[in-house]
């Protein structure tokens, strides 16, 4: 069989429903990580809702959904912000499969589609990776669906492969064109490096005051250098899970990828990226969503050997 032929075979066949449970876990938690905020930080009549009713800004008819309910008004608007909760909870629960994840897709969608100027890319990451959930489903295991139909909540279920290569597929491709769009000289090797250090002394990022980063200015030319070449690198990523899943083919270069741990380095750097982030700067649900794909870039294999061991 060709190279083709073979990745065809591997797309197309099953395996366990372990990493895709965690990942639909994990995007349901983000449905309200998203939506969450905007509700207890009484948001949604200033963000959501059009300027007739209180808004601050003339939303018109607002998406589709919205405008074929009647409009970002309040009654549509905390309508659907009770289905995304709902769904979302349902999601994290296991319940609902591809309808809970799709009725989750629409709704907060729609929310996140109403204001422009009141989101941000990651509103597209939860977008695709609930997407993801509706192909993939994900409530066969480690789900109350699961608990109902077997009477335990962690039966082992053959599932599609393909959606759990497609979210690994779609994070590498948000870091890898993320970082081909960095080509400022403040960016790429041989420049000044500091775009790091800019980007913290700028107020509306800022979780609080980072004057006390200038002395360790050399530092983040350092973390600007690191995370330019990890971020254009990260397709390297996707191929080291690849070659982890097909070791039987061999090679010197599988055999590289393995001894040099290069799933593992990709993996700790992005964390570490993630929880400066975080500690460091307000980006909405970024870091979250981000960090929620990483659970399908280990097998499903692996994640049952290390939850076994966990006590």
């Amino acid at each position: 069989m060709n190279a083709w032929g073979r990745f065809v075979d591997r797309l197309s066949g099953t395996e366990s429903a372990t990493s895709l449970s965690l990942f639909r876990l994990a995007m349901g938690v983000g449905v309200w990580h998203t939506v969450g905020p905007v509700v207890w930080r009484g948001l949604v009549p200033i963000l959501w809702v059009d300027a007739a009713d209180g808004g601050y800004l003339p939303l018109g008819d607002g998406p589709w959904l919205i405008a074929l309910l009647g409009g970002p008004h309040p009654l549509q608007v905390w309508s659907f912000v009770a289905v995304a909760l709902l769904a979302g909870t349902a999601m994290a629960l296991g319940v609902g499969g591809r309808l809970a994840a799709l009725a989750a897709l629409l709704a907060t969608n729609s929310l996140t589609d109403v204001n422009p100027y009141a989101g941000g890319s990651y509103d597209m990451l939860l977008a695709n990776g609930l997407w993801l959930c509706v192909l993939g489903g994900g409530d066969a295991t480690l789900s109350l669906t699961a608990r109902v139909r077997t009477g335990r909540w962690w039966p082992r279920v053959e599932v599609w492969a393909a959606p759990r290569w497609l979210a690994g597929f779609q994070l590498v491709l948000m870091y890898c064109t993320t970082g081909l769009q960095k080509l400022s000289a403040f960016w790429v090797p041989g420049g000044e490096h500091s775009a790091l250090y800019y980007i913290l002394q700028q107020p509306e990022w800022q979780r609080r005051p980072m004057e006390w980063v200038a002395p360790l200015y050399p530092l983040t030319q350092l973390a600007t250098l690191v995370s330019w070449f990890w971020e254009v690198g990260a397709p390297l990523w996707l191929l080291a899970v690849w070659f982890a899943a097909t070791p039987e083919r061999g090679g010197r270069v599988r055999a590289w990828f393995a001894r040099l741990g290069v799933r593992w380095v990709f993996a700790l750097v992005g964390l570490g990226m993630h929880v400066v982030i975080f500690a460091t700067m307000d980006v909405g649900p970024f870091s979250y969503l981000s960090l929620a794909f990483y659970t399908v870039m280990w097998a499903p294999e692996e994640w049952e050997r290390w939850l076994r061991r966990a006590p």
